[in-house]
């Protein structure tokens, strides 16, 4: 690394080299190399033919988007290393199928040929790590470059003998001291406080923020009114939207994880349902109740934060995260087909619906489905210029929502043979800022007599047992070592903010939300740099190289669903079934890349042409679907469990129920091969199986 950090320093390099062939790409690195007296010009027309033909019989694309071309001859003096980085990829046959755009030519004298070899292995360990080749792919001068390859070497640096490597991620550690954990999720965060601004500014984020703040909005005004119709209208969706808009600006401006997106979910409308039939039998205001309730609900979640109870996450694995995972992916998707096939339903048995609407709500939401997914697939098409390829790739999803919105307007006007309007279901938005049922925004605490205050402890138990597990299993998710977070993880610190806004929302009558898990995937997705890798077989699959870990995403969808409250009557004008299917779409790509999920896929597959993974290289096939088969079984007693409202509310007993179930696993399974099947990230060996 020296030797390259060395050329780096002498101006041995050059940015953004158009070419689009091998022999393009040497004969202009050698002018350079000539021009800085490396190579007597006399002898460059013979060291550009030997470099050509060696090409030509073995290709040094090594993978990676790295080609090595090296070459040992008396005319050379010294060693030379010159480094360019194209500026458009090209294929120049690497094995693993990424084109190419980083290029180390190596030249020497012959007696320097065992030396480049170690130069070589060198460069193959840097360009395998993501973050470097991110760096490399964005930086616009020498100082960025070495600053990259320093930061490589700090990270990659072997820690003392004296210090054993953490086993467990540093944000799950046990402290043993009150807020010791807190203080350290703020010591580990605050100095890249200032990044997080500053990472955000990037077309990446407009399309982010777009897409997501339609995918923020649409629920919560939808479980709003679901709500509305539990509580006898004393929660809505103006209630719903604002405590949406509110907690989710605050979490993203001040929040350890700012890639996590607060939301409402279902086990705890349940939970909410649940509270207001008791509290009508018991005769008791329910809003008072509620709070009391929201108030000990917060009260534990801080205790548990102080305590460091995300300590116990660590006996989490991807054995029940990817449960998990897949579990609310297949809620959305479930959801949203639902939603569609209920209009057809109307149609035919009760005849509100006229057919016409329900066939144009089929072809809206998966016309949406349609151009979303094949939009966000788009910069892997050969087709325009690569910066409208990743336009189009950014902003599929709000490009797909905005076209399917206008082609429902031009519907409307459009004459049908019956002579009917199509009206099609709208966005159900409140109409003024107010209260869903008319009352003072701030509770009445003392509406309720003094015992209802201490037996709504038993109640916020649950409620908290609900909300520490959804919260930390969401944070697990987003801080997956496969997502390449840099900035580091902050369990206890977001466990106590979140119980914090569930308190404060509790006194105004607000409904509690949490983090959403296929939101909050979605988010990370949205602001990763991802680069397409073939592995045996042409099995294709995408690897995140970098993640723009940024607040101004987040404060800017929320900080919008608080700005709609003045808007209103304009997302009237957006069509449901337009937002069918960007639900539809989120679930299906929060399934890409889950590897339970990909496991499933194994089952309809020809055997002899399973994706070379390093779980399938080293378990064999009969244990691999008896270890999918289990996780299968626990995701359907899980769904089960969704589906029963009676048992809802227990979701969180069940989902911890999980690590045990894992635990047990050991008894049946050998141990390594449960290492591979439930590795917290894809092996090094992995990713590095070009080199």
């Amino acid at each position: 690394m020296k030797t390259l950090e060395k050329a780096l320093t002498d101006g041995a390099f050059v940015l953004d080299l158009k070419a689009k062939s091998i022999t393009s790409i040497l004969h202009q690195i050698l002018n350079y190399v000539v021009a800085q007296k490396k190579l007597p010009m006399e002898r460059r027309d013979e060291v550009e033919k030997e470099l050509v033909e060696r090409e030509r019989q073995v290709p040094t694309a090594i993978g990676n988007s790295v080609a090595v071309p090296h070459l040992y001859l008396d005319t050379f003096e010294q060693p030379v290393l010159f480094f360019a980085r194209l500026d458009k990829p090209v294929n120049l046959g690497a094995l693993d199928g990424v084109p190419t755009r980083f290029v180390f030519l190596l030249l020497g004298p012959k007696g320097e040929a065992v030396d480049h070899l170690d130069t070589l292995a060198g460069i193959s360990r840097l360009m395998s790590d993501e973050e470097f080749r991110y760096r490399a792919g964005v930086a616009r001068s020498a100082p960025e470059l070495i600053e990259a390859l320093r930061d490589f070497r700090r990270r990659t640096a072997p820690a003392p003998q004296a210090e054993r490597p953490a086993e467990i991620d540093e944000g799950l550690q046990y402290t043993g001291r009150p807020f010791g954990g807190i203080l350290g999720d703020i010591r580990r965060r605050l100095p890249h406080y200032a990044r997080d601004f500053t990472d955000g500014l990037h077309p990446k984020s407009i399309s982010s923020t777009l897409f997501l703040f339609f995918a923020c909005l649409a629920p919560a005004v939808t479980f709003g009114g679901i709500m509305a119709n539990e509580t006898g209208d004393q929660i809505g969706a103006m209630e719903m939207i604002l405590a949406t808009a509110v907690c989710g600006t605050v979490f993203a401006a001040i929040g350890g994880q700012p890639l996590i997106i607060l939301a409402g979910i279902g086990p705890l409308l349940i939970f909410t349902a649940i509270l207001y039939d008791v509290c009508q039998r018991l005769g008791v205001d329910f809003l008072a109740a509620y709070g009391w309730v929201g108030i000990w609900t917060g009260l534990i979640l801080l205790v548990l934060g102080a305590a460091d109870a995300s300590a116990l996450m660590r006996f989490f694995t991807r054995f029940t995260d990817e449960t998990f995972a897949v579990l609310i992916s297949i809620i959305f998707i479930t959801k949203a087909l639902e939603s569609i096939v209920q209009v057809f339903v109307d149609v035919y048995h009760t005849g509100v619906v006229d057919h016409d609407v329900a066939f144009l709500t089929l072809l809206l939401a998966l016309g949406t489905f349609y151009i979303a997914m094949n939009l966000s697939q788009f910069r892997r098409s050969r087709y325009l210029l690569p910066w409208m390829r990743e336009f189009l790739a950014d902003f599929g999803p709000a490009i797909a929502l905005v076209a399917m919105t206008m082609v429902a307007l031009w519907v409307r006007v459009v004459d049908t043979p019956n002579g009917k309007a199509l009206q099609l279901e709208s966005l159900a938005v409140p109409t003024t800022f107010q209260p869903t049922t008319p009352r003072p925004w701030l509770v009445d605490l003392t509406a309720v007599e003094s015992w209802v205050c201490f037996a709504a402890i038993g109640p916020a138990l649950l409620a908290a047992l609900l909300m520490y597990v959804n919260q930390n299993i969401t944070a697990r998710l987003v801080n997956n070592p496969d997502h390449k977070l840099r900035s580091g993880s902050a369990y206890h610190y977001d466990l106590a903010l979140v119980g914090v806004l569930v308190g404060g929302c509790s006194l105004f009558g607000l409904p509690w939300v949490v983090p959403a898990t296929v939101r909050s995937l979605y988010h990370v997705r949205s602001l990763a740099t991802v680069e397409e890798v073939i592995g045996a077989g042409g099995h294709k699959r995408e690897r995140i190289l970098h993640v723009r870990e940024t607040r101004l995403t987040g404060l800017a969808i929320h900080l919008l669903i608080g700005l709609s409250l003045l808007l209103l009557p304009l997302f009237k004008e957006v069509p449901m079934a337009v937002l069918y299917g960007l639900f539809l779409y989120m679930g299906v790509v929060s399934l890409a890349g889950n590897q339970f999920f990909e496991r499933l896929s194994l089952w309809v597959m020809d055997s002899s042409l399973y994706p070379a993974t390093h779980y399938i290289r080293q378990v064999p096939n009969w244990i691999i679907h008896k270890y999918t088969f289990i996780q299968l079984a626990c995701l359907l007693v899980l769904m089960a469990i969704e589906r029963v409202e009676q048992l809802a509310i227990f979701f969180p007993l069940f989902l911890a129920l999980l690590v045990p179930v894992r635990l047990a696993l050991g008894w049946f399974f050998k141990p390594e091969h449960l290492a591979a099947l439930d590795a917290e990230e894809e092996p090094e060996d992995e990713e590095t199986h070009w080199v």
